[in-house]
């Protein structure tokens, strides 16, 4: 256990370091822009009908001055990040609001189908892909290849049309949007927003209604937004089973007489499980910009919409580095637990990287 909290401190440890890169990288992206263009996005979203050139270019080179958009990178990255740290992440012209409070608010939406869709494609990828992978050829793996096949070939917006005509369209099953229960917390003053998770605070209030409701709407966006990803893993899964099968463990195990079952799950298993983990991790960052997409697609209003507001409105350049912000901030979690769920399962991982 030892070598395990030492894995965990250091992957704990990575986070802020890999944020420090990624955010220098971001600020200087933006920075490429001259000085005097980066002031106009502070400007009035109205200005006055009769203003000068020469008032509109002294108004520009008081911005200029004012925010000291003209200082050395390390300089103004330092004042960015100091801002950032305590809470300051600019002022949104679009939404004519705080940047941290406008993506606080939305959060709630993109984390709840982003905990479902992990729930669901992590344990079902992993099952198909030893079913599969374990009997290659079999009835059983061809159709797996080919349900595979369909969800990486289709886009998942495409998908997510198509399931809302069918099963919202035509069978009235499953409605697009968040709930059917309209204003929760005005109707309703004993309902708490503990999480700002619909299907958990509904439990939490005892309002099973709300929980099944919250479901209800969830079916198809989890479901359009996990095929993609369970068809990646579970083919990585299944190629790694079919590997590990072959090797002299496997036919130890099995000359010692234990079961079927045994040998699949507790040897061989573990061994796949690692590699399979290793792309989903790799693709944390696709799992959340998938999740833009399906919020757009199914009415969510979740964090797609504060970035497509931002860049069809106004150019809002806070809201727009703020929200490449916090869309790592989202995905940095993700890679850090599906790391440890890794080292978890693989002891040599941990061993090997803390040099044991």
């Amino acid at each position: 256990m030892t070598s395990f909290w030492k894995f965990l401190g250091q992957r704990l440890l990575a986070i802020p370091v890999t944020l420090l890169i990624i955010t220098a990288v971001l600020f200087a992206i933006v920075l490429q822009a001259p000085a005097e263009e980066r002031a106009s996005l502070y400007l009035p979203p109205r200005l006055p009908s009769r203003i000068t050139a020469e008032d509109l270019q002294r108004m520009i080179d008081r911005i200029v001055a004012e925010q000291g958009l003209d200082d050395p990178f390390i300089v103004q990255y330092s004042r960015w990040l100091s801002r950032l740290v305590r809470g300051d992440w600019g002022y949104s012209p679009s939404y004519n609001d705080e940047v941290l409070a406008i993506l606080t608010r939305h959060t709630s939406v993109t984390l709840e189908l982003t905990l479902y869709s992990l729930l669901l494609f992590i344990p079902m990828g992993l099952i198909a892909g030893v079913i599969s992978g374990w009997q290659p050829g079999s009835r059983k793996d061809n159709q797996f290849r080919l349900l595979a096949f369909i969800g990486t070939a289709v886009p998942p917006f495409i998908l997510g049309l198509f399931l809302l005509s069918i099963f919202y369209v035509g069978l009235h099953w499953f409605p697009p949007g968040r709930s059917d229960i309209v204003d929760i917390r005005l109707s309703n003053s004993t309902f708490v927003a503990y999480t700002g998770l619909l299907t958990v605070d509904g439990v939490l209030n005892g309002r099973f209604d709300v929980t099944l409701d919250a479901l209800r709407h969830l079916v198809l966006p989890v479901f359009a937004l996990s095929l993609a990803h369970w068809a990646t893993l579970g083919r990585v899964t299944r190629a790694t089973m079919i590997e590990q099968k072959d090797r002299e463990y496997v036919y130890s195990a099995q000359a010692k007489g234990l079961k079927t079952r045994t040998v699949v799950w507790r040897h061989t298993f573990r061994n796949a499980v690692t590699p399979a983990l290793t792309s989903t991790m790799l693709s944390a960052a696709t799992i959340i910009s998938g999740v833009f997409v399906i919020e757009a697609v199914f009415n969510l209003n979740g964090l797609s919409q504060v970035v497509i507001r931002g860049m069809t409105d106004v150019p809002d350049a806070p809201l727009a580095l703020g929200f490449a912000v916090y869309s790592v901030l989202l995905v940095l979690p993700i890679m850090w637990v599906l790391d440890i769920v890794r080292g978890f399962a693989d002891p040599r991982l941990r061993e090997r990287e803390n040099g044991e």
